[in-house]
């Protein structure tokens, strides 16, 4: 008995190392030569390592000029002077609520504060508090909450508990002050999914930010994650929401790539099999993404999001061309999935693209050879 158990040991090492091997040697078709060399990003004249902005998925200029005011002045003014000219309906309005938020989440965590200290990021109790009526704080507040609970506690606390029902509130009060706008309710949708709000309730609120906003990638990303945790639905529901959006989409919306974030809520931890990548359920995912930057207005904030996710689905796949054209779209920007789950986002996009440029090489590729 004892030699079985060693013969089917040796057999299960035999699958697992096997393809690491394999890809760790590159230089089989198609594969990477050698192991990737970051510094060769330099030759495609790349952000280095320590440049990569961890705050935005891709560049808005106008919030990044904003973002470096706050931060120096620590002052609200220019932040809700940017929100009050953003389109309360588009996809921009929500990305700058989550980066104004972040802003100030990421600044409290570097000062927590004390008996001398104030604690980061201030200026966002100080908008609220100078002006209860502005909508913009309203949102941003909401989001900052929703975002402390995921960042400092664990789901099913009760510290958890405290800070997203203190979200929640803060949504219907940023709603009361602009009906019109999703964000409030987009943000809800998150707190809802953190409070396992029952499905009858969720789909309500489904319901009411679609009535506003049937189109919003921001949203659908949003409710995806409900429908795709196994408390609330499961995986072939997050298919089968991701699928009926895409099919739904008019021409030039972002939605016909829900289905690849779809893909990616259900990776296996463990997955040591390429050929997942380059399956016929990924393989129509990655079109309808491909499909979907292609046609997408050139001022949709929300396109970036879609690239990286695309960036790392194709050098994966090993489909190399497609993905330094990705990446000659994002390089520089890694505040997105899934770079962001990572502790240390920026090493996380720049593994993939020394990957991608690896491959790239390793296929014939040349710095020469891409568009300019």
């Amino acid at each position: 008995m004892a030699i079985l158990w060693l013969l089917m040991a040796l057999v299960l090492l035999c699958f697992v190392l096997l393809p690491v091997l394999r890809r760790g040697r590159g230089a089989g078709a198609g594969g990477p030569a050698g192991r990737p060399d970051p510094a060769r990003a330099a030759a495609y004249g790349l952000v280095p390592e320590e440049e990569l902005d961890v705050r935005l998925p891709g560049p808005d200029k106008d919030l990044l000029d904003v973002l470096d005011v706050v931060r120096r002045t620590r002052d609200y003014g220019a932040a809700a002077q940017l929100l009050a000219g953003t389109d309360a309906e588009g996809e921009a309005r929500w990305q700058r609520v989550q980066a104004f938020a972040g802003a100030a989440a990421l600044e409290l965590a570097q000062q927590p504060g004390g008996i001398h200290q104030t604690p980061g990021g201030q200026w966002l109790r100080v908008w609220r508090a100078e002006r209860p009526k502005d909508a913009g704080g309203a949102a941003v507040y909401a989001e900052f909450l929703a975002q402390q609970a995921w960042r400092t506690s664990a789901p099913g606390t009760e510290a958890f508990r405290i800070i997203m029902e203190e979200a929640r509130q803060a949504c219907g009060e940023a709603a009361l002050l602009a009906p019109g706008d999703p964000v409030p309710y987009i943000v809800e949708l998150s707190a809802a999914r953190g409070l396992g709000s029952p499905r009858e309730e969720f789909e309500k609120l489904w319901r009411t930010v679609a009535d506003r906003a049937p189109h919003h990638m921001g949203a659908h990303l949003a409710a995806l994650r409900y429908w795709g945790e196994e408390w609330h639905g499961s995986r072939e529901e997050a298919y089968a929401f991701a699928e009926d959006a895409a099919a739904r989409a008019p021409e030039g919306s972002l939605l016909s790539a829900l289905p690849l974030f779809a893909v990616f809520q259900h990776i296996p931890e463990v997955n040591l099999v390429r050929s997942f990548y380059q399956s016929e359920v990924v393989t129509r995912a990655v079109q309808g993404a491909l499909h979907a930057v292609h046609t997408a207005r050139a001022d949709d904030q929300l396109v970036a999001h879609v690239r990286h996710l695309l960036l790392f689905f194709l050098v994966r796949a090993e489909r190399w061309p497609e993905a330094m054209d990705q990446l000659a779209h994002v390089d520089g920007y890694v505040g997105a999935l899934p770079w962001t789950l990572s502790a240390d986002p920026a090493a996380a996009f720049a593994a993939h693209r020394a990957l991608a440029v690896a491959g790239y090489e390793a296929a014939g590729g040349t710095p020469a050879g891409l568009p300019g």
